[in-house]
């Protein structure tokens, strides 16, 4: 396979595990120009991509915008704050305006789940999303997944579980498709009323007991506590919930083999995840950041070659 089969990158669950493995072949060769003293190519010269976050976002908007400049891509920005959204302007109102500036491709984060999809269907630009509310976070899971794959060699086989606010949290959804996709075991772990009421029958194990779950893993990918999207309270306390669920190094230490830890940032130091574990050999995070942009260059290049 030598091409996406899709002009969009909306979520995982549209991609087949060839399409993931072209991704992460594709991210391979970009991570080697990555380390090279002159970190930059010619293969978007000539398109313009669109940076649309109808929601705040550090990391993912930079790494975006630093694997666009990466490709030499005209970049724009537009940030929804200050905005003519502001005004009661239209998602697609907004939209066609930037498309009108001969904008070709568009990076897209809306608190809508279905935001990008809505836009596919009504414009020509090809759409990334880069985080719909909480339904996917594609870009996210195939960096999750491709640092898993850097680490232990492959991910068919591997044991996976994801820790914390499944409920809320987008990037649960995208790393269980692509993690079963490749060919992983998923856990789900955390306290029960943080896990969604059908969960299991998107084929995954449930565990509630964190110590459990981390004997049975060889991956354990930890989830911030996303206070901002909680209508209400689903722990006692943050304090309560650090000490039934983060994971500490005596926590670690206590087990009787070495996980990965991995976590999508930012990370609430000292709640879901202590120091002493973030910044111990244990961890992934870092390359995680580092394998996001090599991610998203690899999107950005094979949808670019993919415009009807």
């Amino acid at each position: 396979m030598s091409q996406l089969k899709t002009k969009h990158l909306l979520g995982i669950k549209n991609l087949d595990p060839e399409e993931i493995e072209l991704i992460f072949e594709t991210a391979d060769n970009f991570k080697d120009v990555l380390n090279r003293p002159i970190k930059k190519v010619p293969s978007l010269r000539d398109v313009t991509v669109a940076n649309v976050f109808f929601e705040n976002s550090t990391r993912t908007k930079l790494s975006f915008e630093l694997a666009e400049k990466r490709l030499s891509a005209d970049v724009i920005n537009f940030s929804s704050s200050g905005s003519s959204v502001k005004k009661g302007e239209t998602l697609l109102d907004t939209v066609n305006n930037i498309l009108a500036m001969k904008v070709d491709m568009v990076v897209m984060r809306h608190s809508s789940p279905g935001a990008p999809h809505f836009l596919s269907k009504h414009i020509d630009a090809n759409i990334i999303n880069a985080g719909d509310g909480t339904h996917e976070h594609p870009t996210q899971a195939l960096l999750d997944t491709f640092s898993i794959r850097e680490r232990t060699g492959d991910v068919a086989g591997k044991k996976v579980v994801i820790v914390g606010d499944i409920l809320h949290s987008r990037v649960a959804l995208s790393n269980i498709f692509a993690l079963q996709k490749l060919g992983a075991e998923v856990m789900v772990c955390g306290p029960a009323t943080l896990l969604p009421k059908h969960i299991g029958s998107l084929g995954v194990k449930v565990e509630l007991d964190i110590r459990k779950a981390l004997e049975w893993c060889d991956v354990a990918n930890v989830l911030r506590i996303q206070l901002e999207r909680q209508k209400m309270r689903y722990f006692p306390s943050l304090r309560e919930y650090s000490l039934y669920y983060g994971i500490n190094k005596q926590l670690l230490d206590s087990l009787d083999k070495e996980i990965v830890i991995m976590h999508p940032g930012p990370i609430n130091r000292g709640v879901e995840i202590t120091s002493d574990v973030a910044d111990s050999e244990h961890s992934i995070i870092l390359d995680q950041v580092e394998n996001g942009v090599a991610i998203r260059m690899a999107v950005l290049y094979l949808l670019a070659g993919n415009v009807e």
